[in-house]
């Protein structure tokens, strides 16, 4: 049997142990699961340098920053699992009572989904955001990361596994699969009466291909092409700082900014500055400078490469950012329409009929007035951490936390009632 399959076999049998668990014997598991995360931290640390090594000169800059490890990190994700235990149990919740004339008591009533998989590249802790938010949810899951953070993850999932041992729910609800090949992602995709529910983290090729060939139900966790709006009517000294915060504090995440869309009343004073903060500035501090793609307005008002088409709809995921003039609000709100991935956009503006109009024309996940769309993120939306960021709309949109792991079932209380 393949490795793969076997491990499914395996979840199947186990998943009953974690879908019915208490929130106390959820919470237990979890708090271990942060104890022993930490307490494994030398060898994730050389797991994570073995990756490390192996990955350079085949992945950017950015995508090893995604990659590495060190102390602090470690110590960011076990306090990741223990907000998750801080946060209310969404399992059992009662959604709605009915009474029917029959006398039928009905209750809508949240359950876990059962099985979650999730196949994502290479930033490690993802694993344990997943492992986290399952458990809590009262998920089994399967992890398939990519081949470049394996042993990374390899490491990670060790530590929570021993944890698990510990408790009443088996260990087996937490897999990772070992194989890293295309066809382990194939079943996966292909893995009816197993998986619940499968989602893709990581860039656009992994994310289409999962949805083109899913027969198992998919959440899409979309790529970033992040806009940021600067209205006419914008303070142009927060437009800098926060352009400044959200193209270049992390470019490789999917919540930095892509595109910068500047009003054409205020581009011959903004351009330059910006120009400045991003390029000049860094270089002059030793940092890398973002490199500007520019259209031809732009172009008029500081240097640049040529924005070709295709830099509006890409996502950098590096210190790159496409430059565009606009004559107008409703032109930024167009552009934004045609070339959004509809994960997080942003206005800034102190104009109070703008910032409201953008937040109601613009068709994303999370639509930001005057701030970072940085802060599209589960941690930061008080979720403790994130199963992904779904730029869909049926069962979840935005940062996935508990409540998007879970579904709902019906339960009819009656007294002997028939139909007639």
């Amino acid at each position: 049997m393949n490795s793969t399959q076997g491990l499914l076999e395996k979840i199947k049998q186990a998943k009953k142990s974690i879908n019915t668990a208490s929130t106390t014997e959820k919470n237990k598991a979890l708090s271990l699961m942060a104890d022993y995360l930490e307490a494994a931290t030398d060898a994730i640390l050389t797991a994570n340098a073995e990756d490390m090594t192996a990955a350079k000169g085949h992945i950017s800059d950015v995508m090893l920053d995604r990659l590495y490890l060190d102390v602090n990190r470690i110590k960011d994700m076990a306090t990741g699992i223990r907000q998750v235990v801080a946060l209310p149990d969404p399992v059992g919740d009662i959604l709605e009572v009915s009474h029917l004339e029959n006398g039928l008591e009905i209750i809508k009533k949240r359950v876990a989904l059962g099985v979650i998989g999730i196949i994502y590249e290479s930033r490690p802790n993802v694993t344990s955001d997943a492992a986290a938010l399952a458990i809590k949810s009262g998920n089994a899951v399967v992890l398939r990361s990519g081949k470049e953070a394996h042993k990374t993850a390899a490491a990670i999932v060790s530590a929570l596994k021993a944890a698990l041992r510990q408790t009443a729910i088996s260990d087996d609800c937490l897999q990772l699969v070992s194989d890293t090949s295309r066809e382990s992602a194939q079943i996966l995709m292909k893995a009816k009466g197993y998986l619940d529910l499968l989602i893709p983290r990581g860039g656009a090729g992994l994310i289409q291909a999962v949805v083109e060939n899913a027969t198992v139900p998919v959440i899409e966790t979309g790529t970033g092409i992040v806009h940021i709006y600067v209205d006419k009517d914008a303070d142009q000294e927060m437009a800098l700082e926060i352009i400044n915060n959200a193209k270049t504090s992390r470019p490789s995440v999917c919540n930095a900014m892509e595109v910068c869309l500047v009003h054409k009343k205020i581009a011959s004073q903004f351009l330059p500055t910006l120009e400045e903060r991003l390029v000049t500035v860094r270089k002059a501090r030793g940092v890398v400078p973002v490199q500007l793609r520019l259209d031809e307005t732009a172009r008029s008002f500081i240097s640049g490469e040529i924005a070709e088409p295709i830099d509006f709809d890409s996502e950098f995921s590096d210190y790159i950012m496409a430059v565009k003039v606009v004559d107008s609000l409703e032109e930024a709100i167009t552009h934004i329409e045609q070339h959004s991935t509809h994960h997080s956009d942003a206005i800034i503006t102190n104009n109070a009929t703008s910032a409201a109009t953008f937040t109601e024309q613009v068709d994303s996940a999370a639509v930001y007035v005057n701030t970072s769309t940085r802060f599209t993120d589960g941690g930061e939306f008080g979720l403790g951490c994130e199963m992904g960021i779904s730029t869909q709309k049926l069962h979840a949109r935005g940062p996935m936390g508990l409540k998007e792991l879970t579904s709902y079932k019906y339960v009819v209380q009656g007294s002997g009632q028939i139909r007639e």
